[in-house]
């Protein structure tokens, strides 16, 4: 019998490791030219970075986690029939280069990361590191949409407008994206918990006409029906959609490794939907966050985000068949 190679099948690299990479991915610098010269369409870049988290901290060892843990999956999905290889060139970028103690610094590194991913013709798929890092990447991303659509998954509102005076905390995301260009009306915020958010954001909310979809909703009418929804919101009028997925909207039964692990998320099924859905309006950048290694249990919650990574790019790559 005649050996094949199987791309997508067993090797020794399962016990080898990934050396570093998401899947296993080529390593390449986050240069445009590079980026444009290799014809990269989906660039990985780690965001080590937690040290604006109020709560338990850890997430800075995200990245290197999930991307040990992506050894276990294959970029072919057996039941779907989809090879992400056939719609995706994709690489890995690394890590942006942390200076610890200095946010301002880091989060314009990040930016100017993610600016240069953008620039080369890639889609930026970003994995933090506590929620502060999409930031950087809603302040890159609407430099280049003009018209940019938002979806926030989330236990949180993440609408504070400064924690303590501090602008840059992982509180904050949305209210930077606004601040970055983000018209309020394309913004929508997925399975939120009541008792997890102050009236403070939800103010916020209500005051610039933000779109919120509670966890409630998701109990009642199903994730693909409230991704839907949400899709519609963002992609209404937008000329690129972002998407932002914190573990914790996951219920702390599937996702416990995570600084504010809570009763009443979604399940691991449902966020797999969710994420596949969302992926289907036709993304544009990604980003994946608060996972926190030292929290979790035999690499739970880190297995879960290697594979809402992946529902979110097939279901981009179906949407663009």
């Amino acid at each position: 019998m005649t050996a094949t190679f199987d791309e997508n099948a067993f090797s020794g690299l399962l016990h080898a490791g990934t050396h570093g990479t998401f899947m296993r991915l080529p390593s390449m610098p986050a240069k445009a030219a590079d980026l444009k010269e290799a014809g990269i369409t989906a660039a990985v870049l780690g965001f080590p970075w937690d040290a604006m988290c109020i709560s338990r901290t850890g997430a800075n060892y995200g990245p290197r986690t999930i991307r040990d843990v992506s050894d276990q999956f294959s970029f072919f999905n057996a039941n779907t029939g989809v090879d992400l290889n056939d719609h995706y060139k994709m690489a890995d970028c690394g890590d942006v280069p942390v200076n610890p103690g200095a946010a301002v610094q880091t989060i314009d590194r990040a930016e100017a990361m993610v600016t240069e991913i953008l620039e080369g013709g890639a889609m930026p798929v970003t994995i933090g590191g506590d929620h502060s890092i999409t930031i950087s990447c809603v302040r890159a991303f609407a430099k280049k949409y003009k018209k940019p659509g938002l979806v926030l998954v989330d236990m949180h509102f993440d609408t504070a407008e400064a924690l303590n005076g501090e602008t840059l905390s992982h509180c904050c995301p949305i209210t930077r994206a606004v601040d970055a260009g983000f018209d309020p009306s394309r913004i929508a915020i997925v399975g939120t918990g009541g008792w997890m958010n102050p009236k403070s954001e939800l103010n916020y909310i209500k005051d610039k006409g933000i779109t919120v979809f509670p966890a409630e909703q998701i109990w009642e009418e199903g994730a693909r029906a409230v991704a839907r929804k949400a899709a519609a919101v963002a992609n209404n009028g937008a000329d690129g959609v972002y998407i932002t997925y914190d573990i914790d909207a996951v219920d702390a039964a599937y996702a416990p490794g995570t600084g504010v692990p809570a009763p009443g998320g979604m399940t691991s099924r449902e966020a797999i939907a969710m994420a596949n859905e969302l992926g289907r309006i036709g993304i544009h950048g990604c980003d994946l966050v608060e996972v926190s290694p030292s929290w979790d249990h035999d690499g739970i919650t880190s297995r879960l985000a290697v594979r809402l990574i992946l529902e979110m790019l097939a279901g981009n790559a179906e949407a663009n068949r």
